[in-house]
């Protein structure tokens, strides 16, 4: 399996503290953020490959920050979308496709969010996500506060874990259980990213792509628990400080 990092946004709603910084590369107490993404996804036994997708802007940034890897820098890949500003970015399914399209093999993906913290148990998520290929599994959490939950994906899951409704960032919520950018593409379901492009021209957010796969195909969901941050604004950066050591 290889790891998708998405990480060629360009942090418009944090350039008061990271204008010439990529979003996965600010410190946390002193660590990139995308250390911890990385400490945490090591769990994962058999992961070949981690593949960081960034924008032209910040390529040489994280270049630099493979250098920096020691031993792990082999097993990391940088990858330039070729976009220099938020004006012509791709957006993560956009880049995803970029991704995708270029590799000589099909594998087995699991994309992360390259600006998402989490403490969690990855092993538990890694042996559902097997056992339910070839149908895509989403890494789902409980956020507790209903006046936020807009800001996200919400979803139903049934008693089995699969997927039975999904609204990305209703006016209102009717719950708090929302999707993360985390998800199991097995390789038999990669290439569905060419049909979702020529149903929808909407290649910004993940969550778009997520509903639309719900809606023909199977998705499940895995409920992860621990400490979550997505980190979107000033405020969940400085919170961020905080939980994560």
């Amino acid at each position: 399996m290889k790891i998708l990092i998405l990480a060629a946004g360009y942090g418009t709603r944090l350039q008061a503290i990271a204008k010439d910084i990529p979003k996965p590369l600010l410190p946390i107490n002193g660590k990139p953020m995308l250390n911890f993404i990385v400490d945490e996804l090591s769990q994962i036994n058999d992961v070949s490959e981690y593949v960081v997708v960034t924008n032209n802007k910040f390529y040489e940034q994280f270049q630099r920050w493979q250098e920096a890897q020691g031993k792990l820098k082999s097993r990391i890949r940088i990858v330039n979308d070729g976009t220099n500003s938020n004006d012509d970015r791709l957006g993560s399914v956009g880049d995803m496709r970029f991704v995708w399209e270029r590799e000589k093999e099909l594998d087995d993906w699991l994309v992360v969010g390259g600006d998402n913290l989490f403490d969690f148990d990855l092993s538990a998520f890694a042996v559902m996500a097997k056992a339910k290929a070839p149908a895509v599994t989403v890494g789902v959490y409980d956020i507790k506060d209903i006046s936020q939950a807009h800001m996200f994906g919400i979803l139903s899951l049934d008693k089995n874990g699969k997927v039975v409704s999904f609204e990305e960032k209703p006016a209102k919520p009717k719950s708090t259980l929302v999707t993360m950018c985390f998800y199991h593409f097995p390789k038999q379901t990669i290439g569905f990213i060419s049909q979702y492009f020529k149903e929808s021209s909407a290649s910004d957010a993940a969550g778009g792509y997520i509903k639309w796969l719900s809606e023909k195909k199977e998705v499940y969901g895995f409920q992860f628990q621990g400490t979550w941050y997505d980190i979107g604004s000033v405020e969940s950066y400085y919170e961020a400080q905080n939980k994560f050591k």
